[in-house]
């Protein structure tokens, strides 16, 4: 989570909105509540909350859950992240 998002391919592999599931694509901006993602049928704009998704980083998938993701950019570079087990 602390990464930069943009220019990473990304897939929305749940949402609350069945139409956004499989929507694939290449991230090209990020907002507080949103990824902006170049797909082959156009710009798409999706919600973080809400939604989990698929990154794609080099040979490796991570799948994120979305509310972990709300913030801005270097507000979430900053977040220290804790998981108790």
């Amino acid at each position: 989570m602390k990464y930069e998002f943009i220019g990473l391919f990304v897939e929305v592999v749940r949402s609350r909105n069945k139409n956004m599931v499989g929507i694939y694509g290449e991230i090209i901006d990020e907002t507080k509540n949103t990824l902006v993602i170049r797909t082959p049928t156009g710009i798409k704009v999706i919600p973080k909350n809400y939604n989990t998704f698929l990154f794609y980083h080099d040979e490796y998938q991570i799948l994120i859950d979305g509310k972990y993701l709300v913030g801005r950019p270097w507000e979430r570079l900053k977040r220290k992240i804790v998981k108790k087990v």
